[in-house]
């Protein structure tokens, strides 16, 4: 759509955040187990707008459900609530306050996250009830909880297409910061 087109002219970079919604699992081919509060027309728009970026070499972070979409987008699906569908003892929906780490990431050494912020293991914040269940096309998972819920995917055909299923905006760590700084010098 020409909307689309001049957002892809305009943005030198896109990040697609979260929000108080989850994505339609009819989008991956499934029936409503855990999902709730659905924004179709949003969500639509989303995969568009990513489907265009892709096709460029410009930036794209996807945060918290940013990351699943561009999962879902990409032929991927979720785990559509970890706390009915997973068993750990890792509070995904943290209690204390956003601002504050809550568990830890382990990061795969041989991932574009790892070259970014140079460390194997970060503390991150977590504001999730849904995670990428099995990865979409041309993405890598490249961070895992210790429960094993996955943490962070990477495009491997983009050079600069990261999804982060936490809340790197927060700048709480130097992970955070450098991650968004790192988007930022590709922008």
């Amino acid at each position: 759509s020409s909307v689309n087109n001049y957002f892809l002219k305009t943005l030198d970079g896109l990040i697609i955040t979260g929000g108080n919604f989850d994505i339609n699992p009819s989008l991956y081919a499934e029936t409503t187990d855990g999902s709730k509060n659905i924004k179709d027309q949003r969500t639509n728009f989303e995969i568009e707008i990513f489907n265009k970026f892709l096709e460029t070499s410009k930036p794209i972070l996807g945060i918290c459900g940013g990351e699943q979409l561009m999962n879902v987008a990409s032929g991927g699906n979720l785990i559509q609530d970890i706390d009915t569908l997973i068993q750990t003892k890792i509070k995904h929906e943290q209690t204390n306050p956003r601002n504050e780490v809550s568990h830890e990431v382990n990061i795969l050494k041989n991932s574009k996250l790892f070259q970014i912020i140079k460390c194997d293991k970060i503390k991150v914040n977590s504001a999730h009830h849904q995670s990428v269940k099995k990865t979409g096309e041309n993405f890598i998972s490249s961070a895992f909880a210790p429960d094993n819920i996955i943490e962070a995917i990477e495009h491997t055909k983009h050079h600069w297409c990261l999804g982060l299923q936490w809340h790197p905006e927060f700048l709480i760590t130097k992970a955070d910061v450098a991650i968004i700084k790192d988007f930022i010098n590709n922008a």
